[in-house]
């Protein structure tokens, strides 16, 4: 199973999200403001947060630059200062190029003084622990 995992952020929050996950996966995160290129992807993880209820402009280029052909299925990770808003734009668009998402982790997020302290140590492990749930509910195997 090839997998992927890119990330949109504003705070470095979304990044150190993408980062624990991508060194527990043995794979790389790479920022989605860059465009990075997937080819025959099965799994691809985007982790980005919510910003006045919205989705950054570079996650959302990004996933209009992503083909059903080569990249099958999406999980995304979302914080949230919230964490009540999932990343319905994201979801919209994927759905409308064709790709199909498989589920949706969302922790608590911070910007400025709100929600200090997070996403939290925890918050951030059971973020890997979700990615590695959703590899093995797709391959049927512990990850």
């Amino acid at each position: 199973m090839k997998i992927g995992l890119a990330y949109a952020t504003k705070t470095n929050h979304s990044k150190k999200i993408a980062e624990s996950i991508a060194a527990a996966l043995k794979i790389e995160a790479k920022n989605a403001a860059q465009c990075p290129t997937y080819e025959n992807v099965d799994l691809l993880f985007l982790v980005g947060g919510i910003y006045g209820k919205k989705s950054l402009p570079g996650m959302m280029y990004f996933i209009n630059t992503l083909n059903p052909g080569k990249v099958r299925k999406v999980a995304l990770i979302t914080s949230c200062v919230s964490k009540k808003m999932c990343q319905e734009d994201v979801r919209k668009q994927l759905i409308e190029n064709g790709i199909k998402i498989v589920d949706e982790y969302m922790c608590r997020g911070s910007f400025l003084c709100f929600g200090l302290g997070h996403p939290n140590t925890k918050e951030i492990e059971d973020a890997v622990a979700f990615a590695k749930n959703t590899i093995a509910k797709i391959t049927g195997q512990s990850y």
